[in-house]
């Protein structure tokens, strides 16, 4: 008896939109780039070579360096995708902003497709929230933080508090009580904006509480990657309760646009199209049509006589006839003398 499955019915797989990701060979949050990305994007990632060399400002120059991105992105071409994006803050903003643009230049020539850097989306989404004074964590070491206090004050961005962790390896382990706790250390100021860097450090969870506790909008390395390769070819980023995310409340859809979006076409009677071609045709052209006459001017009314005052009428006497008895109660007649029980037989 054949027992095979027969899989045809299934279809599919259903056709996917690629986004190049090119990480630091320590990148360990794959699945949560993966969060931000809707159903029909499908993310092709691939990291750069391996260096005995710890998270420091060394470490970002080399893993930036434009040989090694151009390769990697030249490896990913061969998954076609749409857009390609550098996952790594520090790698992206150690050269300043034109060391940001001239690295997202040597990745599209290579690639031939759109390119973005985690720097470079940072300052986009800074720019589409309309933030200029930002609190900062970072799990970097001093010198390193302060380099992305440089890159962001040549952006215009003031850094209004600070926090970081000082940590060199092993960034991916910091647990989100970590985090939430820096961010409350680091926004000690009037800022318009918190700002979380490194692709390495877990956030996607700790976005909307800290949202909600600090009232205000709160940015993370991977989320601002994602949120801007996506948008590159116009597909928005899922996250629930991160205002980066929040699209705007679409318009209520009249009835008519409710036909035309279903396909339907919306046409005049044709009997009403029919009459409105012919009266048109009687027209002619405007400059054959005569001009109409002038209206003559209304005669004047003529004014009302005044009314003749009305006289008063004579008043006539009453006739003459017997006294009203309700009028004059000494007219009535007596009563009849009352019979006594006597009279009446009761004795």
């Amino acid at each position: 008896m054949d027992v095979s499955l027969e899989v045809s019915f299934l279809g599919g797989p259903q056709p996917q939109r690629g986004v190049g990701v090119v990480a630091p060979f320590d990148f360990a949050l794959d699945r949560e780039l993966w969060r931000w990305v809707p159903d029909d994007v499908s993310l092709r990632l691939t990291r750069t070579p391996y260096v005995p060399v710890e998270v420091s400002l060394d470490l970002a120059r080399v893993v930036s360096e434009h040989e090694t991105l151009c390769e990697a992105v030249r490896a990913l071409g061969e998954t076609e995708p749409e857009v390609v994006a550098y996952a790594c803050t520090s790698g992206s903003f150690v050269g300043g902003l034109a060391g940001e643009r001239a690295m997202v230049e040597a990745m599209s020539s290579a690639g031939d497709v759109p390119s973005v850097t985690t720097s470079g989306a940072l300052l986009e989404a800074l720019d589409e929230l309309g933030a200029r004074r930002i609190a900062l964590v970072t799990p970097y070491t001093e010198s390193v933080t302060r380099s992305l206090e440089e890159y962001l004050g040549e952006a215009g961005v003031t850094v209004t508090g600070r926090a970081f962790l000082g940590l060199t390896r092993h960034i991916w382990k910091v647990p989100y009580r970590s985090v939430v706790d820096m961010a409350r250390q680091a926004v000690v100021g009037a800022a318009d904006a918190l700002f979380i860097s490194c692709t390495n450090l877990p956030t996607y969870d700790a976005i909307p509480q800290l949202e909600a506790e600090l009232r205000m909008p709160v940015l993370s390395a991977n989320q601002v990657t994602m949120w801007a390769a996506l948008r590159r070819v116009g597909v928005h980023a899922v996250g629930p309760y991160q205002q980066l995310l929040i699209q705007p409340e679409p318009r209520p859809q009249s009835p008519l646009e409710a036909r035309l979006e279903d396909g339907l076409e919306v046409r005049l009677d044709e009997s009403l199209e029919a009459g409105f071609e012919a009266g048109l045709d009687e027209l002619g052209s405007p400059e054959a049509t005569p001009p109409l006459p002038p209206v003559p001017p209304l005669p004047p009314v003529p004014p009302v006589p005044p009314v003749p005052p009305i006289a008063p009428a004579a008043s006539a006497a009453a006739p003459a006839g017997p006294a009203d008895p309700q009028a004059d109660p000494s007219q009535l007649p007596p009563f009849p003398p009352t019979p006594t029980d006597e009279q009446e037989g009761w004795a």
